[in-house]
């Protein structure tokens, strides 16, 4: 076997996300293992440069997890011929501007979503990408959950025979942030700091819905700011300007039509904190983050309306589980092993810098949708 280093610039792993599911859960997870086997003798090796503007807290993740290379200064690392690949998990309103130095240094792009605050510079960010000829990923981690995996297993199988629609909900009660800390960074909910619901949600739900039920061709939405005024990490209040719900729903090509409900502020009365309804003509299922339930149009009971008695039937023990049938590794692993193949071994990639721009369009269009109070197309987006 032979190791082959590639150094990963890894900007913004001091939040939440890029900590726990980038860093920890797939890039060290990967060295875990032993690397990744190409399976052509060589093992990758990845070596991250933890980059953001906080020095003292890149040296404390460095030193927790065994780690030699950080930097506050992104120029610096970007001119660095031993980095090949940029990933970015910043907030949102500073990611653009970096992707666009990186693609300019000649790195292969890996990033979370949304890729920009607006359509236009999504897709020139794309444009810029495949003019300089180097390899873009983006994040799109629900699509390698297992709920949502055993849903495509489900699809590709021809159990619903023609789909009907699909009803999400996704969502759980952010504290204000006054008597319990809140959960979510106060960014999140100020508008001028790119926070909001749509933005933030719509860019999954665009990739969720394209990649196994169809291209999404209109969307109307309605958004609303339940809780008014939030209190910030320090104690202090503030008005929150950003949606912390939006319900909305998608015309899909194929005729299903899908309604998905976001909220930062709803009590969960789920099995799991998002599920998705698929109904056909031949079969039902409910996927969540880890489990699918179905029920097949020959097991399908047969309800009778009657307000007047108590309920009969326990229905949620109508439905069957969906049996794993393999081993699930965490998503956002299993998409960054998929995207280091790509780079190093040329495999297949589709997940790029184009499709995130379809993420972008879908949250710009809602959020235009709820302004104007009217339903709306979504165009197809092409470089």
């Amino acid at each position: 076997m032979t190791r082959k280093t590639v150094r990963i610039a890894m900007n913004g792993v001091t939040g939440r996300m890029g900590y726990r599911q980038h860093l920890v859960r797939s890039i060290l997870a990967i060295r875990e293992q032993g690397g990744l086997d190409l399976g052509d003798g060589t093992v990758l090796w990845p070596e991250p440069v933890l980059v953001g503007r906080r020095e003292h807290a890149l040296k404390a993740l460095a030193e927790r997890h065994g780690l030699e290379h950080v930097s506050t200064d992104l120029d610096a690392v970007l001119a660095d011929p031993a980095v090949g690949i940029y990933f970015d998990a910043q907030v949102t309103s500073a990611r653009e501007d970096a992707i666009r130095k990186a693609i300019a240094a000649g790195k292969h792009i890996y990033t979370e979503k949304p890729t920009a605050t607006g359509l236009d510079g999504a897709l020139e960010l794309a444009r810029l990408a495949h003019e300089k000829g180097v390899k873009h990923g983006v994040v799109q981690d629900k699509l390698f959950l297992p709920g949502l995996l055993k849903l495509k297993r489900l699809i590709d199988g021809g159990f619903f025979g023609r789909i009907l629609s699909v009803r999400g909900e996704f969502g759980y009660w952010v504290f204000e942030g006054d008597w319990q800390a809140a959960q979510r960074p106060s960014w999140n909910y100020r508008a001028e700091d790119g926070g909001g619901i749509v933005v933030d949600m719509f860019p999954h739900w665009e990739y969720v819905l394209h990649e196994l039920f169809g291209r999404v061709k209109s969307v109307q939405a309605l958004t609303a700011t339940h809780i008014p005024q939030r209190w910030d990490e320090d104690g202090k209040p503030y008005d929150a300007t950003a949606d912390d719900a939006a319900y909305g729903i998608f015309e899909l090509e194929g005729g299903a039509v899908a309604q998905i409900n976001s909220s930062w502020a709803v009590r969960v009365n789920r099995d799991e904190l998002v599920e998705f309804q698929v109904d056909g003509t031949e079969g039902s299922a409910v996927a969540g983050l880890r489990n699918c339930r179905v029920q097949h149009r020959s097991a399908t009971p047969k309800p009778v309306w009657n307000p007047d008695i108590p309920a009969t039937e326990v229905f949620r023990d109508q439905w069957q589980e969906v049996p794993d049938n393999q081993d699930f590794d965490n998503g956002f692993k299993a998409q960054w092993e998929l995207f280091l193949r790509h780079v190093h071994a040329d495999a297949p990639y589709h997940w790029d810098l184009l499709a995130g721009a379809r993420g972008v369009q879908l949250a710009e269009l809602g959020l235009k949708s709820s302004a104007e109070g009217r339903r709306l197309d979504v165009p197809e987006v092409s470089l």
